[in-house]
């Protein structure tokens, strides 16, 4: 790898990026090993923030690159899985909505490597697809903190539930999207 391919890697989208990741495995152990839950909402939500501002920055820098477009979605899918399992594991969602988020990234994961093997462009990230995970986002720290029992338990039940289920149909919704922009552009390519 050239001097200049390595120091394209080292952006200040790319490293937002990064810290993003490195908030996952911290994210686990506040909320499991301490439940320490105040901290383990603060790490999403500087999960959250990073999220919207490497994908800004980069787009406005001009500092758009490869890394970026693989991990960014990549980083959200850990990000969405570990946060499930930990609500699940508190039990603050049930199961259905892990298997349902899960299996729809599996679904892509598969139309991706389908992608990959015929050497095609991988899928593009809609405003839709950002906004379906932007609202899963949202809903994990309320889903998280309604697990108090008092006025703003109940508060934030209300509230994670509802960016829950905007955010599970369109993530759905984009999913089907998605698959079908993959499926075209395989056809496409016999």
């Amino acid at each position: 790898m050239t001097i200049m391919k390595k120091m394209s890697l080292v952006t200040v989208p790319n490293a937002l990026t990064f810290l993003r990741a490195l908030g996952i495995p911290l994210f686990i152990y506040l909320a499991l090993a301490l439940e320490a839950d105040g901290w383990a909402i603060l790490t999403l939500a500087v999960g959250g923030a990073t999220d919207y501002f490497d994908g800004k920055i980069a787009r406005a820098w001009g500092q758009e690159s490869r890394f970026g477009e693989l991990a960014d979605p990549a980083i959200d899918r850990l990000y969405i899985v570990a946060t499930l399992i930990v609500l699940y594991l508190r039990e603050a969602i049930p199961l259905w909505v892990i298997v349902v988020l899960v299996v729809r990234d599996l679904v892509l994961a598969i139309a991706t490597l389908a992608l990959t093997v015929k050497s095609l462009p991988p899928l593009k990230v809609t405003y839709l697809g950002k906004a379906a995970t932007f609202n899963l986002l949202y809903a994990f720290p309320f889903l998280l903190l309604a697990l108090n029992s008092n006025w703003y338990g109940t508060l934030a039940y209300i509230f994670g539930w509802s960016f829950a289920i905007w955010g599970i149909a369109l993530y759905l919704f984009t999913g089907v999207t998605y698959l079908g922009a993959a499926v075209t552009s395989l056809r496409k390519s016999r």
